[in-house]
């Protein structure tokens, strides 16, 4: 019954009925946008059924990105000591920077526990999935678990290249096998390039604080 079902709702959508889904959907992305922060996402389940969500939190859906929040990451109203105590314990537990780590986070995700970026990276210090699994992080929207994911991952890739931070955030931004690519120098791409960058520019700021 509901496979007919299905097969019914497909064929009646290709009508004028489409236009009233896609009406309705597009008036809900309006007031999700409005009243909620953070990224809209889409899926369609097996009986048809559009979700909306800003937190895609199953890892066993298939999410469509339909709105991307605008990130601001210079914002007067930002509490940037929010985190600062899980901070200190992961900086504390892999002999990091606590400066370091607000550094990575303020470029990353700019303090929102819920980012998600366009690759599927999660949380404070943007996870891959893949990472977050490799690090036994079973949930990267949670901002302890992420915040000590991140930091351990940090500490990984400052061993791997013998202290040379830069190639440790490089590496961080764009991947190992990136590094590697470029006989160990920072990848030829803008965005890691400024990427480094600007984790050195919070680094020296919140260094002063």
């Amino acid at each position: 019954m509901k496979k007919y079902l299905h097969k019914y709702f497909s064929k009646f959508c290709t009508g004028s009925f489409l236009y009233v889904v896609m009406a309705v959907s597009t008036a809900l992305i309006i007031t999700m946008a409005n009243v909620a922060h953070g990224d809209i996402y889409k899926y369609v389940d097996k009986e048809g059924v559009l979700h909306l969500t800003n937190v895609p939190t199953d890892h066993n859906i298939k999410y469509v990105m339909i709105m991307r929040e605008k990130r601001i990451l210079f914002n007067a109203n930002l509490d940037v000591t929010k985190y600062d105590e899980l901070i200190a314990k992961a900086a504390n537990k892999f002999n990091l920077d606590s400066a370091l780590i607000k550094a990575v986070i303020k470029a990353e995700s700019n303090f929102n526990h819920r980012a998600v970026s366009r690759a599927g990276a999660q949380g404070l210090m943007q996870l891959m999935p893949s990472t977050a699994s490799a690090l036994n992080v079973d949930d990267s929207f949670h901002p302890e678990k992420n915040i000590e994911g991140g930091a351990r991952y940090l500490r990984y890739l400052i061993n791997t290249y013998k202290g040379d931070l830069t190639l440790a955030l490089a590496a961080y931004n764009a991947g190992e096998k990136a590094v590697a690519k470029y006989n160990y120098n920072i990848p030829p791409y803008r965005e890691t390039q400024d990427y480094v960058k600007r984790v050195f520019s919070f680094y020296k700021s919140f260094s002063k604080q």
